[in-house]
């Protein structure tokens, strides 16, 4: 049941603002998808997924986020798990070429995913007590190893993108641990020291063609680089105050691959402009900042690590 302390409880202006942001979303979707074929099913489906958020929103809310550190160490070590049987049972997906999902029955599910989440959990877990011990490093070896033993397995499929995800989520909340000085200068020597190794022998051609792609778009305009530059040509036509609602053309007349999805906050830009473009990003700077301003007030590590995770994450 959900009594008076539940709805206490809850930050109405978080919700607010994620609600605001939904409302952006499908505005932009229902744009991008003007004169597609099954329109209405793109938004009929972003509407359900927006009520299944909601849906996941509360049950959460119903579990102490105390109880949440407490399964998130056995949540992560089933994940490591899920991530090993991903290497020998993976398959690509629905028309992916790589090897990340799992089939279970008609549906598939990507382990990898469910890991961000599960990190952060389980470091809570880990860090609930926590005093660094003075003039020791060694505190750090359990939290490594619970990011490097999923971020090796998720590169192994192969997804850099996730993998470093886990590493930026990581990074935050061991700065919040209080890290010292020189305990971050000598990790910044070993990760930038570790670059070639990684250059030549764990980066695959293709992702070692996107880093490039993403630096110098003008390389491949008509391959690896088009979509950026398509990209840049949307956000970059929209002006001031934008073409208008639908009226892009750059997604209209699909110079723009993907545009309802990898590429819809470009299809935004070019319509609503540069107030537009900069609404959406205030948005979610504010989002950012007003979770981490909860971050100040939590009164143990454990909720303030949970938070400070999951904005990382997004």
């Amino acid at each position: 049941m959900l009594d008076q302390r539940f709805f206490a409880n809850i930050d109405w202006v978080l919700c607010f603002l994620v609600l605001l942001i939904c409302g952006v979303g499908l505005i932009a979707l229902s744009s991008a998808t003007v004169g597609t074929p099954g329109q209405e099913d793109y938004l009929i489906q972003q509407v359900f997924r927006i009520l299944a958020g909601i849906g996941v929103i509360i049950l959460v809310q119903l579990v102490h986020y105390r109880n949440w550190a407490r399964l998130g160490f056995v949540m992560h070590l089933v994940v490591i798990g899920l991530l090993v049987l991903v290497l020998f049972y993976g398959t690509g997906g629905p028309g992916a070429p790589v090897q990340r999902w799992l089939k279970v029955g008609p549906f598939f599910f990507q382990p990898s995913e469910f890991s961000k989440f599960t990190l952060v959990l389980a470091l809570s877990h880990h860090f609930r007590d926590f005093e660094q011990p003075k003039g020791n490093w060694l505190w750090m070896i359990w939290p490594l190893a619970l990011m490097a033993v999923p971020v090796v397995l998720i590169v192994k499929q192969p997804d850099l993108g996730t993998a470093m995800l886990l590493m930026i989520v990581f990074v935050p909340i061991i700065f919040l641990m209080g890290i010292r000085l020189k305990t971050i200068f000598i990790l910044i020597i070993l990760a930038l020291a570790s670059l070639p190794i990684v250059w030549i022998y764990v980066l695959k051609s293709y992702q070692k063609g996107r880093i490039l792609t993403f630096l110098d778009p003008e390389r491949d305009p008509l391959g690896s680089g088009y979509h950026i530059i398509q990209s840049k040509i949307a956000i970059g036509s929209g002006g001031v105050f934008g073409k208008g609602f639908g009226e892009g053309t750059q997604g209209q007349l699909n110079f723009l691959p993907a545009h309802h999805t990898d590429f819809i906050f470009s299809v935004f830009s070019e319509e609503w402009g540069f107030f537009g473009a900069m609404l959406v990003l205030i948005l979610f700077l504010t989002l950012a900042l007003w979770s981490l301003a909860e971050v100040l007030k939590s009164k143990n590590l454990v909720s303030a690590i949970q938070i400070t995770g999951i904005v990382a994450i997004f």
